[in-house]
């Protein structure tokens, strides 16, 4: 039986895909849990419209991504955390920190993946932290100031 994917589903194909599997994982499975619908010509023609859509919407998202990054370059962060005498912060600075305080210092959203740490950051100073995004590379700097 011919069915359209709505959902990924491993194994089997992605999202808006038209794949033929056994009429039993079909019936009982597939279509009752929602990951697909039977593939007609109607359903067939809004599957294409929908990958057509999707196809533009992450064009857009990565391209306004790569920008977001060039103006992330110019901009300079100020993070601050606890930290002892020594200089050593109490909680490390990961990714999901930087990108709160990208969003409230920049006013920029970028996707968590697009931040490249290796590691937490668990020091008082400035850093660079490097992004990507796709062919895109780039890094800006944060500085991390004691409360």
């Amino acid at each position: 039986m011919k069915v359209i994917l709505i959902k990924d589903v491993k194994g089997v194909g992605r999202v808006h895909e038209e794949v033929a599997v056994a009429d039993g994982y079909a019936l009982n499975f597939l279509i009752p849990k929602k990951f697909a619908i039977p593939a007609t010509p109607v359903a067939m023609k809004e599957s294409e419209l929908r990958r057509n859509q999707s196809i533009d919407r992450s064009l857009i998202d990565a391209a306004l991504t790569v920008q977001n990054i060039a103006t992330l370059a110019e901009a300079h962060i100020v993070i601050k955390m606890k930290a002892n005498e020594k200089g050593h912060l109490y909680d490390a600075v990961g990714a999901n920190e930087i990108l709160e305080a990208v969003k409230e210092q920049a006013h920029i959203d970028l996707p968590i993946d697009t931040i490249r740490l290796e590691k937490p950051i668990k020091a008082l100073g400035t850093f660079d932290v490097p992004v990507s995004a796709a062919e895109t590379f780039g890094k800006f700097s944060i500085t991390i100031e004691a409360e």
